[in-house]
């Protein structure tokens, strides 16, 4: 199988990279606008596992970019058997004072190019009878928490849409699962490396090779959504509940972790 994966370059799309090709034998098309890192880890893949890494240079904050994927793909005759979609980024910030174009490299990173990539792979696997495709959203998608409230929105949509998509592509055999974790511990949230390793040491924050081994295995089990840990899993009826005054607390607290 051939699996394609953004955000491969590093964190959690670059451990997706390394156990498919390591547990599954897949052959990669990794897709990052981190070229250096990204060349980097494709050698690394395959001289390690010994399967094809094809490095793809791609800014897939452009509203664009899932076009321009696809028909690199078609006319290198690349048709991917799996999809995940990883490439991710995640600010804390209030919306007034953030740049516009912050604003639309979210939007389109987490919305449209996921969307897209999405539409033309669906439709191609759909065709084949086959294929799977994974999306990772968040448990913030069910919190209304100032300062990521585009990254929430966004993950939000992340989440209804693949299940939504998880309805109408199974019965043409192809398989969508998308992710809901909490706190992962990588670079992405900007925390500093000792709360990095408090977080994980009070189990609030998971490394991301358990993150990719579960999401793996419920991707090729055919489950449509998970949320890993039980205290996650628990949580998450809760977050929609949370009260304004916790909230405001959250929001004057949280800023100062940040680097």
């Amino acid at each position: 199988m051939l699996a394609l994966v953004t955000g491969a370059s590093s964190g959690i799309g670059k451990e997706y990279a390394r156990q498919l090709a390591s547990d599954y034998g897949c052959d990669l098309l990794l897709v990052s606008n981190q070229q250096a890192e990204l060349e980097q880890t494709a050698q690394e893949i395959m001289t390690q596992y010994g399967v094809s890494a094809t490095a793809h240079y791609a800014d897939l904050g452009k509203a664009d970019s899932a076009e321009e994927l696809y028909a690199y793909t078609e006319s290198a005759g690349i048709k991917p058997d799996i999809v995940i979609n990883d490439a991710g980024v995640f600010f804390f910030n209030p919306y007034v004072e953030t740049a516009m174009a912050r604003i639309e490299l979210m939007l389109n990173l987490h919305v449209v190019t996921v969307a897209k990539i999405c539409r033309l792979y669906g439709e191609q696997m759909a065709q084949r009878g086959s294929g799977y495709i994974l999306n990772m959203s968040s448990m913030s998608a069910w919190m209304a928490m100032p300062g990521i409230q585009t990254y929430n929105a966004t993950k939000a949509f992340i989440y209804n849409f693949s299940k939504s998509l998880y309805y109408e592509l199974r019965p043409k055999g192809v398989q969508v699962t998308v992710m809901a974790p909490g706190a992962v511990d990588t670079g992405l949230f900007g925390l500093s490396p000792r709360l990095r390793r408090l977080a994980v040491a009070l189990t609030v924050s998971i490394p991301p090779e358990k993150l990719v081994r579960r999401a793996l295995k419920d991707l090729f089990k055919g489950r449509k959504a998970d949320t890993p840990g039980l205290l996650n899993w628990l949580a998450t009826p809760l977050l929609r509940h949370t009260p304004d005054w916790l909230l405001r607390v959250a929001y004057k607290k949280v800023g100062k972790f940040q680097k």
